[in-house]
């Protein structure tokens, strides 16, 4: 159900995320609504294979005597007085493989929908993922914008307390109070960016009223592979939008067929059967017949010749659509990759910046509370350490984001 509120007490886990994103999304049901409309078709191509059964009731009056009519049609000039009913039956012998042609477009074309609807529910976790990681992200840098404020604060208060001691200057209690107020404005910010984080987590999963309950954090997984290269042979048998084209390609190319045996004949058998419980006299009790019907087509203004080429050129079209998703599949894997690396290395980096941040802020501390140091000293190795610390606390998720992203890009997302 779309807007299912989720228990705000418990943990949120990605899986559990995941799942009622793929359980609430309209996307998902309108695609597999798509795909079972399209299963459908098969079952109106394959119709063609059976006999087609109709009952008639057909009544005159005041028709001119002498003339043969029955069920289903008023057939000549003239009528007779009669009330008839009665059956028929058509059933198609061949059509020299029209109808599997059809069929087996139509069956395609079910498989690309199928398809379709696996690549919408992988877009789904995607968007739910990216979302998840966000929040994450959002209140990592949120917690560490609370520690700096703290930390600003305590600062502001000792050196007022010094300058009324006359031991610090009032520009270094100004200072220290810009920068905890700087440091406020960071929170408030931040605070913000979290609220936005969670309504998009909101709107990713299905759901109508704000994610509240904690998120559960996320370990990172296993290395990369020292290449893309292997993860791009992977993208091509994996990826649903693959499958999905290369459906679609076959489908234009069994319709395409179906179009080219228009040319061919088609034969069928007829029968027809009924009584005229009243009837002029010269009618007879009940009617009965059976007969064949072979159609050639000779010729009717290149019309079948236009709808063959017109379905060869599009099946000729889709198969050079499947080649130019393979070179976007490609490239979208090597960029998802070295985005992915790029994302990893910045783990080492950023917390060697926050190891190095926090040592000078500790220098300049020390300087400034022994009085060698100035307050704009401090103050920029305060700016320094917390930006290290926001960088740090942004760079997991990043990277989680980023295998998200690569996973999506190979097509290994459920």
């Amino acid at each position: 159900m779309v807007g299912q509120p989720v228990n705000g007490d418990s943990v949120l886990t990605l899986r559990d995320a995941d799942s009622i994103g793929l359980a609430n999304q309209p996307r998902i049901q309108a695609a597999e609504l798509r795909a079972a409309a399209a299963g459908q078709l098969v079952n109106e191509a394959r119709s063609a294979y059976l006999p087609t059964l109709s009952a008639n009731a057909t009544g005159t009056v005041a028709g001119d005597r002498g003339t043969a009519v029955a069920a289903g049609a008023l057939t000549t000039s003239s009528l007779s007085d009669r009330f008839a009913y009665g059956g028929g039956l058509l059933q198609l012998i061949t059509d020299f493989g029209r109808t599997s042609a059809l069929v087996a477009s139509a069956h395609y074309g079910h498989v690309a929908q199928e398809q379709q609807a696996t690549w919408t529910r992988a877009q789904v976790v995607l968007n739910v993922d990216e979302a998840y990681y966000s929040v994450l992200s959002a209140e990592a840098v949120l917690r560490a914008a609370r520690q700096a404020l703290t930390s600003r604060q305590l600062t502001a208060h000792q050196v007022s307390e010094l300058a009324q001691s006359r031991l610090k200057s009032t520009l270094d209690v100004g200072f220290a109070d810009v920068l905890a107020s700087e440091a406020e404005l960071a929170v408030v910010r931040a605070e913000s960016t979290v609220r936005r984080a969670r309504a998009r987590l909101a709107a990713s999963m299905g759901l109508e009223t704000m994610v509240e309950q904690p998120l559960a954090d996320d370990t990172l997984p296993p290395p990369l592979p020292p290449e893309p290269e292997p993860l791009i042979e992977r993208a091509m048998q994996h990826r649903a939008d693959v499958h999905a084209l290369n459906a679609q390609h076959n489908a234009a190319n069994a319709y395409a067929d179906a179009q080219t045996r228009l040319r061919y004949p088609a034969l069928s058998i007829m029968a027809v059967a009924g009584e005229l419980p009243y009837h002029d006299p010269t009618l007879h009790n009940n009617y009965a017949a059976a007969g064949f019907n072979l159609s050639l087509p000779i010729f009717n203004g290149g019309l079948f010749e236009a709808r063959r080429a017109s379905a060869r050129l599009e099946a000729d079209a889709l198969g050079k659509d499947v080649v130019a998703l393979r070179v976007e599949i490609a490239q979208e894997v090597r960029d998802a990759w070295y985005q992915a690396n790029d994302a990893f290395l910045s783990l080492d980096v950023s917390a060697r910046l926050v190891d190095q941040s926090a040592h000078a802020l500790r220098l300049a501390q020390t300087r400034y509370d022994n009085g060698l140091g100035s307050i704009v000293e401090l103050n920029e190795a305060q700016l320094n350490e917390t930006s290290a610390e926001i960088t740090a606390a942004d760079a997991k998720y990043t990277y989680l984001s980023r295998r998200a992203d690569l996973a999506y890009a190979v097509g290994e997302l459920p």
